[in-house]
């Protein structure tokens, strides 16, 4: 008798197993779907806009009234929409028709994971890629063979400390302004860019948000409060730990603002403005000379960062590439959900901002342990 109430109980646990099983199965199909359904609105929304476009189009081809750069830009607009369409159908989760979509940890478990265990962190967006691929886009830095070959080692490196972290650019693109969007669709529809990452990113391989430290100007939701929150949450990183800033000469990180407030302490080595990696090996040195063993490196010098905070987290410290956090912290100041001009600041990301101001400031000036511009 017992031993049947034993094998009835065991049945039951099994059974009891099983449903759970099927529950969380029914919870992660649900979840697929309302992703699936949440890509479908928007796209009727894109559809029902560039629609709308091809009206206006034809309508002021007839009447004459639209000019013809006019025409070109509308007419590009519509056309890279297209292309990157059935991208953003399938998104991330859902792979019914074979195309690969990276995984990308969120920016909130992204930040989690630096702080919490102290991980480094290389970041991979277009410059990075271009150094790779061999492709002048950017002035800020030339192309460079040796450093190329840097990024991919970086790239393809399983270093545990390191979280190896690539924009969000290859699905859905709901969370991002149209603006936005429409910039990550003409770069991924372009000069076979997307069939160029893919290429050289690894499919079974999980990846971090490189888009962590761009949480203002890119976002749909940039005029409510979670901008705010993304920068507290960022500004934990650095919160009552010894900094040493890597930077191009006209970064300036912090200065003129609180985005460094909570940091223990504050020295800089900077770099040259544009084309940081030719002083590359001195840039290293110096940061190994000055380091303390809790020191927190925070680098920003275009595409070398990434290799620099692998070089330095190879070498035991924590060091994470930033990006332009300074910058999108000044244009979240500034409340215009818009990139403004800075005067003292090195802006590439707006024409005719990239000549900073000379600034004269004995705090900055006293941090500086070495330069090399």
């Amino acid at each position: 008798m017992d031993e049947n109430i034993t094998e009835l109980q065991q049945r039951v646990s099994g059974l009891e197993k099983q449903l759970a099983e099927l529950q969380r199965q029914n919870q992660e199909y649900k979840k697929d779907n309302d992703t699936m359904l949440q890509a479908i609105r928007n796209l009727y929304g894109i559809n029902s806009e560039t629609m709308n476009q091809i009206s206006e189009i034809l309508t002021n081809q007839a009447t004459l009234d639209m000019n013809q750069t006019t025409l070109d830009i509308t007419q590009g607009v519509i056309r890279v929409r297209c292309a990157n369409l059935r991208y953003e159908l399938f998104d991330p989760k859902v792979k019914r028709e074979g195309y690969h979509f990276p995984v990308i940890i969120n920016t909130q478990e992204t930040i989690d994971e630096i702080i919490k265990n102290r991980k480094s962190m290389a970041r991979f967006g277009d410059g990075e890629f271009a150094q790779i691929i061999k492709v002048n886009r950017h002035k800020f830095q030339k192309l460079d063979d040796r450093l190329g070959r840097r990024l991919e080692e970086v790239l393809h490196s399983h270093d545990p400390d390191v979280l190896i972290a690539i924009a969000n650019n290859y699905g859905s693109l709901q969370d991002y302004t149209e603006a936005a969007a429409d910039a990550i669709r003409i770069y991924m529809s372009t000069d076979d860019t997307r069939e160029q990452h893919m290429k050289l990113l690894e499919h079974d391989r999980v990846y971090y948000d490189a888009y962590m430290s761009r949480p203002y100007v890119m976002y749909r939701d940039w005029m409510t409060e979670m901008p705010g929150k993304r920068f507290a949450h960022l500004k934990e990183i650095w919160k009552d730990r010894e900094l040493i800033i890597v930077e191009g000469a006209q970064t300036r990180m912090g200065v003129g603002n609180n985005l460094l407030e909570g940091a223990k302490d504050i020295k800089r080595i900077l770099a040259p403005a544009t084309s940081s990696f030719d002083r590359y090996d001195d840039v290293l040195k110096a940061s190994l000379q000055y380091a303390k063993k809790d020191t927190l490196f925070l680098v920003a010098m275009g595409p070398a960062a990434g290799v620099l905070a692998y070089d330095l987290a190879l070498e035991g410290y924590q060091a994470i590439d930033i990006g332009h956090i300074d910058l999108e912290y000044e244009w979240f100041l500034a409340g215009e959900g818009k990139r403004v001009a800075v005067p003292y600041k090195y802006n590439n990301e707006l024409e005719g901002d990239d000549d900073a101001m000379e600034l004269h400031d004995p705090v900055y000036e006293g941090q500086i342990l070495a330069s090399f511009q």
